[in-house]
């Protein structure tokens, strides 16, 4: 195992910033994009009368800011209390080694309890907005937590793909903020669109090969602390395959406004997710699974993949944003259905 990281290399930066580092702000960046691409879509089609409800650009700003706060916060309140529950392990990984816990700068009973009270404080403000947007939030909240923290992680190499529900919702919780009481029935599935549900299984669908490939570049770390990563369980080779095979899934889930013009994505979202499909697929087909490790001890195009994922993934959501700003008519029969 990797040596524990000296509390005496690292001075206490202060508990403000501890708290940020156990919220893991960084990662949280990513959520909020996808959660923030959504409410400017829902609100652009509402605009063009694609969606029966009328909005201000106050009320775009307005939930805009309830979802970045609480979707911060609860998301946030998620790491920490990950990072209490992963107290054990966290100290023998490299990637995990500089954490708050692990330097002695938190307890881990510190983690719990700040998280838990960030995360229902960031859960409840989403009451401000909508009903449906407060229960995928504590949706989310209790999935990654108990059921993929305490539960999938440790048991089953598919942890990260069904553990992934978890990090697909902010395009639910923001469409369903923006869709504010449109929405009157009580069935927490129906936003009155599949748009969002599309751009959760977007996320979904390109969490594992993303998650994958932090895997294979850091191989050997998870096997270190019994964590079943499929790479470690399977085999590099397998795990590449899989890889490949939810990048074909992403190819086939964009082509959807292709053979289902009634989901209200427009036509040419079709093309351009599928040219960026392909650019990160091919970083996907490049990684070798017998290439040398580095001197760091980790697999080069693994890593390239990996990075390219997290552009792939907020490029397709602004695309969409950008594409969805467009005038019905300005593009002929590939603007919005």
């Amino acid at each position: 195992m990797s040596e524990p990281a000296s509390a005496d290399d690292h001075p206490h930066p202060g508990t403000v910033k501890v708290m940020m580092q156990l919220m893991k702000l960084r990662v949280i960046v990513l959520l909020q994009i996808t959660a923030l691409c959504a409410i400017l879509v829902h609100d652009t089609f509402a605009r063009y009368g694609v969606m029966d409800i009328e909005r201000t650009w106050s009320q775009t700003l307005w939930v805009s800011l309830i979802t970045v706060v609480g979707g911060t916060l609860s998301a946030g309140g998620s790491n920490a209390i990950n990072m209490w529950y992963d107290a054990d392990i966290d100290p023998h990984m490299r990637r995990t080694m500089n954490r708050p816990i692990p330097l002695g700068h938190a307890t881990p009973q510190f983690a719990l309890i700040f998280g838990s009270i960030i995360a229902i404080i960031g859960s409840s403000l989403f009451l401000l907005v909508s009903v449906k947007a407060a229960f995928w939030s504590a949706f989310s909240v209790l999935f990654y937590v108990l059921v993929y923290s305490m539960w999938l992680k440790r048991s089953t190499p598919q942890n990260i793909v069904i553990g992934g529900i978890a990090g697909s919702t902010p395009p639910l919780i923001g469409w369903a903020a923006a869709a504010g009481d449109s929405i009157a029935n009580a069935n927490m599935l129906d936003l009155g669109s599949p748009v969002p549900w599309m751009l959760f299984f977007l996320i979904f669908l390109w969490t594992p090969p993303h998650f994958w490939a932090l895997a294979l570049y850091r191989s050997g770390e998870y096997g270190k602390v019994n964590i079943p990563m499929l790479n470690e369980v399977k085999g590099a080779e397998h795990t590449v395959f899989q890889s490949k095979v939810y990048c074909v899934l992403l190819l086939m889930l964009g082509s959807v406004p292709c053979f289902w013009p009634e989901s209200g994505l427009p036509l040419l979202w079709a093309f351009v997710s599928g040219g960026l499909t392909v650019w990160y697929a091919a970083s996907v087909w490049a990684i070798d699974p017998h290439e040398p490790f580095d001197e760091n001890g980790r697999m080069p195009k693994a890593a390239k993949s990996f990075f390219r994922s997290l552009f792939y993934l907020g490029w397709m959501f602004l695309s969409l944003v950008v594409i969805a700003f467009i005038p019905p008519g300005r593009l002929g029969f590939l603007g919005p259905l």
